[in-house]
């Protein structure tokens, strides 16, 4: 039995309920990932078993409904012990589709040196890592009467990439192979990323001779509440349409909502049968089966 939990229920979710909205919203398979508050709070063994619950739980639902879901692993962070062990549970006994993180981590982002010793396996394995936002430590209640999600989780997104480029733990670098998908679009990096730029020109790195830029387009993103016209285009500005899937943020969304977005979008057929599947499929060739 987990302690008690501060902070507001999380939203109804079953594999009925999702199954119902992926139906409306015309998506095959959705790729299950574990939602805020994660499985750390702080004591490292109830982390692991919490962790292990989950991934066993999601596996099971693999069997059950063949076709439908796929699965984003859970690790303890920041219990990095625990984390290596669960990376290799999860990737070489469930085969996993890939880790699921979160941003941040108490008053640490993934960019963080304490971070890289999971984060250099999961280059050596070349691993997907999906990451959704968080409430951050550092931002909760800032405007009366708006919620950390409405403008935090955007920006968090963006906070934990720049520690990955720009943080001691020089992660970007360090870990090239890892193939990051970002919720949201980006949250507000397109909206940021000359100010990216802008740092590198100050401080001159040597390590990214041109920029932040060909960092972050080879990152992949997907759509989820980041699917307005405005989104769209501020994304696609800074990346190619091949870095782009389709992501609902179900149960925090309805799929629909992100089905209409994109189908509003003037893309292409082409481009189009490659966020729909293309992109993830290369990513995660198991959901094909």
């Amino acid at each position: 039995m987990t302690k008690n939990r501060v902070g507001a229920p999380p939203p109804a979710w079953s594999p009925q309920l999702s199954l119902a909205d992926m139906e409306k919203a015309g998506a095959t398979t959705a790729v299950l990932s574990l939602m805020q508050p994660g499985v750390w709070f702080g004591d490292a063994e109830e982390a692991r078993q919490l962790s292990r619950a989950c991934n066993d739980y999601g596996a099971q639902l693999r069997r059950d409904y063949p076709g439908k879901f796929g699965l984003f692993a859970a690790i303890p962070l920041p219990d990095t012990e625990g984390s290596l062990r669960e990376i290799e549970y999860a990737l070489d006994v469930l085969k996993a589709d890939g880790i699921g993180l979160f941003t941040s981590y108490g008053d640490k982002y993934l960019g963080d040196p304490a971070f890289v010793p999971v984060f250099e396996e999961l280059n050596r394995r070349k691993a997907v890592v999906y990451t959704h936002p968080t409430t951050p430590v550092c931002c909760t209640n800032m405007i009366k009467g708006v919620s950390p999600g409405t403008i935090e989780f955007a920006t968090d997104t963006t906070r934990t990439i720049a520690s990955l480029i720009f943080g001691e733990g020089g992660t970007a670098f360090r870990c090239p192979d890892i193939r990051f998908i970002w919720s949201h679009s980006g949250g507000t990096l397109p909206f940021l990323i000359g100010r990216l730029i802008r740092e590198q020109v100050v401080k001159k790195d040597p390590r990214m001779p041109d920029g932040p830029a060909p960092i972050v387009q080879k990152y992949f993103y997907e759509i989820a509440q980041g699917n307005l016209p405005g989104q769209f285009a501020a994304l696609l500005d800074m990346v190619p349409v091949s870095q782009l899937m389709f992501g609902s943020d179900f149960p925090f969304r309805k799929g629909i909502e992100a089905a209409d977005g994109f189908a509003a979008y003037k893309f292409t057929d082409a481009e189009r049968a490659s966020i729909n599947s293309g992109t993830a499929l290369s990513l995660m060739p198991r959901l094909a089966t």
